[in-house]
């Protein structure tokens, strides 16, 4: 492990697919997810859960999620440190990140929105020794960087508002509003909605 900053970063694509094989195939709580969630707009039916092994699900699930790569229907920066894939920060428009749309939570809200693209920082995916480094952030920074590299408009994420509200995976407060983020709205319990024009 390097002790030195910074990380580099790329963006997912058919060439890195290979490390963000290797990034989603370390030990984590994001394992058996691998950035699907938010992509599909309901949850996958019970019937289709029940009693499949966990093998066949995954292969499943890292078959769709390549297929989207492939058809740059699903955006993301990897973190490295030196060829080692270590952080993950995925990002898309809303179009392609549908999941939030679809919850009560989020209707609930009725936030306006005007005639910029919005675009979506779900999740972050952080290797456990690298954990408390500034990965994620640097990952934030990529991603918000080639979000207006592509045209920009509104940006909108989800943090944890409080400790042990699953950080990990959404980020924190705290590193959205060193980023220009401003909270917009509660968003359920333990999290709130940030919002950024790039």
């Amino acid at each position: 492990m390097s002790n030195s900053v910074p990380f580099t970063t790329k963006e997912l694509s058919k060439q890195t697919w290979g490390d963000f094989e290797r990034m989603f195939g370390k030990p984590g709580e994001w394992v058996t997810c691998w950035c699907m969630y938010y992509h599909r707009a309901r949850p996958v039916p019970k019937a289709e859960r029940e009693g499949v092994p966990w093998k066949q699900r995954k292969e499943k699930i890292v078959k769709e999620k390549k297929k989207l790569t492939e058809e740059d229907r699903s955006h993301g920066i990897l973190v490295y440190d030196g060829d080692d894939p270590v952080g993950w920060c995925q990002y898309g428009p809303r179009e392609e990140l549908p999941r939030i749309d679809a919850g009560r939570r989020y209707k609930g809200l009725g936030l306006q929105q005007g005639s910029e693209r919005l675009w979506r920082i779900t999740c972050f995916c952080v290797d456990k020794k690298y954990r408390n480094r500034g990965v994620a952030s640097f990952g934030l920074k990529a991603a918000l960087e080639s979000i207006k590299w592509k045209g920009g408009g509104t940006v909108e994420a989800y943090p944890a508002a409080r400790r042990g509200a699953l950080a990990t995976w959404f980020g924190t407060v705290s590193m959205f509003d060193a980023h220009g983020f401003e909270k917009v709205a509660k968003f359920g319990k333990s999290n709130v909605l940030m919002r950024k024009q790039v």
